[in-house]
């Protein structure tokens, strides 16, 4: 389905039907009639108008977060700040010299959406955000089509859409799953494990990780074969993590290198890291985290475009709330 496509259309059709309103408002003020058709239920027009604006207002809104000139949460904000300005403004200064006419649509339409937008801000600034899992990189612990709860305030509460921190609450540990601005590109959202946080020294060598100097303990769960896109067999091998008392479960590709060298890109603190035929070698800088992904070889990660720093961070994920592929997985905690 062509979002984009749809997107243009209603906001194309609900813009149009807008405009003929003034058009009509001038022509019947000018022939000194009630000039406002908005107030007219008896009006055609009016009825198109209760579904025009609502269609404009969240198609504006839709398109602004689709070709990404804002972030969902300034999105938000706007939405808020906007619906919540006519409300206010229309209360205070024009109800009164309306007398007994039944307010604009526009009006009706801001009353209705505030306390819904704002409910919906609140809610997902500061204590839960959803997301959609898009890709097999954290495969086998998330699987494309997951629905997630992402919890906001583990790491800090932090103001919207600039996203600084002002209550501390605690600091992403080893193995937690973390939602955060992917660095080249902050209007995008990745997901990764946390393995390594500020000070330390993180190796993956030969596919196997430490931390410190101190091998990750692993357990091999054995081997599994699927089909790829193309038709053919991967062969995988599956291994338990531990960090202390968490674990996790990774899959790696025995035929492919721990790091594609090739993939590499130039990003901030690229000096703290050093990179071989065996693996990366990397000192975390203050103030950031080293991500990756549990489907080892297929994962775009810190390995890759370096670190995450702490004002990038979104929250916790904790929760997978849908799978409409697999209702089994509903309710099931992200570990």
């Amino acid at each position: 389905m062509n979002w984009e496509m749809i997107g243009w259309l209603a906001l194309g059709t609900s813009g149009l039907l807008i405009a003929a309103s003034f058009f009509v408002n001038r022509k019947t003020a000018t022939a000194g009639n009630a000039p406002l058709i908005e107030s007219d239920t008896s009006h055609p027009l009016h009825a198109w108008l209760e579904i025009a604006w609502p269609v404009f207002f969240i198609a504006a809104m839709g398109m602004l977060t689709l070709k990404e000139v804002m972030g969902f949460a300034a999105v938000l904000l706007l939405a808020t700040t906007i619906s919540g300005l006519i409300w206010g403004i229309d209360s205070a200064l024009l109800r009164a010299k309306r007398g007994g006419e039944s307010e604009p649509v526009v009006v009706e339409m801001a009353r209705s959406f505030f306390p819904v937008i704002l409910i919906v801000f609140l809610l997902r600034s500061f204590l839960y955000e959803p997301f959609k899992i898009p890709s097999e990189s954290m495969l086998p612990t998330l699987q494309v089509g997951d629905f997630i709860l992402v919890n906001k305030f583990t790491y800090g509460v932090r103001l919207p859409v600039i996203n600084r921190k002002i209550v501390e609450t605690g600091s992403p540990q080893r193995g937690d799953v973390m939602v955060f601005r992917y660095p080249e590109d902050p209007a995008k959202d990745f997901i990764k494990r946390v393995v390594a946080v500020p000070g330390d020294k993180i190796a993956y060598k030969q596919k196997r990780l430490s931390i410190n100097d101190q091998a990750i303990e692993t357990e091999s769960l054995g081997t599994a074969t699927e089909v790829d896109k193309r038709l053919g067999f991967r062969r995988f091998e599956s291994f338990r993590e531990k960090f202390g008392e968490k674990s996790h479960s990774v899959m790696v590709d025995p035929d492919m290198p721990g790091v594609r060298l090739g993939g590499i890109r130039q990003f901030p603190n690229r000096d703290n890291c050093e990179y071989n035929n065996e693996g990366v070698e990397c000192r975390v800088p203050a103030g950031h985290y080293f991500m990756m992904g549990d489907n080892r070889d297929n994962s775009d990660d810190s390995r890759y475009w370096g670190f995450v720093p702490e004002e990038n961070i979104v929250g916790r994920a904790v929760l997978i709330w849908m799978n409409f592929g697999s209702f089994k997985r509903i309710g099931s905690s992200i570990q």
